[in-house]
């Protein structure tokens, strides 16, 4: 499955940048960027159109891009204005590196076995300390969806799901509709979790 995400991605790069690139995602980044000083060192992991990389790095963060898709980071470098690392969510080895890891709508793209390692990868890259946004869409459906696999989550099945990744913990959660146009009645789950 993960093949054909990737195949959506690279195949339809150019309209997803123009559908989120400029859409207005502030209280969210801001609500991220306050818990870090300036300097700190975050990874955007799964960047998409380099909209939060450009964001970031303009507010006085040291920010990291990575995204699987070679067109994404074809379109993000270009639109940001710094490298941006073709890589896929398993690749991720660092360890005590970041001071935040920001996952904005990308890894929801994983199976949830999957994912729970990417998780505990996550935490790994982190400083002590360190924070994790992340965001899926709310609901309980996991499989193919318009091409791309996706896991939705409630915040029940989160809870749930997120208990068995040692040293990490929820420490905030919100929801939010899709601030793309005409999809506002698309909920999302948007969670905070910080290393213990």
């Amino acid at each position: 499955m993960r093949g054909k995400t990737l195949d959506y991605y690279n195949s339809n790069a150019a309209a997803f940048a123009a559908g989120t690139v400029s859409v207005d995602f502030r209280q969210t980044q801001d609500k991220f960027l306050s818990r870090f000083e300036t300097g700190s060192h975050i990874l955007d992991f799964g960047c998409g159109s380099g909209r939060d990389t450009k964001y970031f790095l303009e507010s006085g963060l040291r920010v990291d891009a990575i995204d699987g898709s070679e067109e994404m980071c074809r379109l993000a470098s270009k639109y940001a204005g710094t490298e941006v690392k073709r890589m896929l969510f398993q690749e991720l080895d660092s360890r005590d590196k970041y001071d935040g890891i920001w996952a904005c709508s990308s890894i929801l793209h994983l199976a949830k076995d999957e994912l729970k390692t990417i998780f505990v990868k996550m935490t790994a890259a982190l400083r002590k300390s360190g924070t994790i946004y992340a965001s899926f869409k709310y609901g309980e459906f996991e499989g193919e969806r318009n091409g791309r696999y996706f896991t939705d989550f409630t915040i029940e099945s989160f809870t749930n799901f997120i208990r068995d990744v040692e040293c990490l913990r929820l420490e905030e959660y919100w929801l939010t509709g899709d601030v793309r146009p005409g999809r506002g009645e698309e909920k999302w789950l948007n969670v905070i979790l910080r290393k213990n």
